[in-house]
């Protein structure tokens, strides 16, 4: 059983040494990658002082090429699962050993939610997460409380697909494209760090942008994928 964390980063010097060197000394267990998407900062010369496992790309390519780079990595390495893990520290290892479980379980697609058993608040800042979950509802029959979240571990199937296919970025539309198609997804409940250190790359234009792609996306263009 091998396991891969994939930790896409971009711009992260303020944070990559702190999850990274967690990561080594509390969860040896785990294997991980750091994925440099391109940064412009010191996040890959970091990398390679501490000695980190790290592919650099030489231009950024955004989340999704960064996440697949990381799936080929894992898919050509023979890991029997991978883990999206983010580089800002609000994701917990903590929590890969109940996904584990879960996935052990028959599920393809485990999500580490944050609404699970907890209420998801009605604020502006959460808008687009319900209409996400309301449209891969409505789309699917399938009910995913925490869409957004960036926690997901994958099993070998889904991960393969995932290595030699374009165009599955690790997004809820996604998500949705595999449930259409049979994969079971579970999600479990987990708890988030806020970040700490350095800016998200979702600000308030990049949000709505984010949030209009995906509804067009779950609506019209999950029809026509292959």
């Amino acid at each position: 059983m091998k396991i891969l964390l994939i930790v896409p980063a971009y711009n992260e010097e303020e944070n990559i040494v702190r999850v990274c060197t967690n990561l080594q000394e509390n969860f040896p267990q785990y294997d991980f990658i750091v994925i440099n998407d391109g940064s412009s900062d010191s996040t890959l010369e970091l990398c390679i002082k501490n000695d980190f496992p790290v592919i650099s790309l030489p231009v950024n390519l955004g989340l999704a090429g960064a996440f697949q780079t990381g799936m080929k990595y894992a898919y050509r390495n023979n890991y029997d699962y991978a883990v999206q893990f983010d580089a800002d520290g609000q994701h917990l290892p903590e929590y890969i050993e109940n996904m584990f479980e879960e996935i052990c379980k028959g599920n393809d697609i485990v999500i580490g939610s944050r609404f699970v058993n907890t209420k998801k608040p009605v604020t502006l800042r959460m808008l687009g997460s319900h209409l996400i979950a309301f449209t891969i509802k409505l789309t699917t029959g399938c009910k995913i409380s925490d869409p957004t979240s960036g926690m997901r571990m994958f099993n070998r199937k889904i991960l393969e697909k995932c290595a030699e296919k374009m165009n599955f970025g690790p997004e809820p539309d996604t998500i949705a494209y595999f449930l259409k198609r049979g994969a079971r997804v579970k999600e479990i409940q987990v708890e988030m760090n806020e970040r700490v250190a350095g800016e998200s790359y979702l600000n308030l234009s990049r949000s709505i942008i984010y949030m209009l792609r995906m509804m067009i996306s779950l609506v019209f263009i999950q029809n026509f994928r292959d």
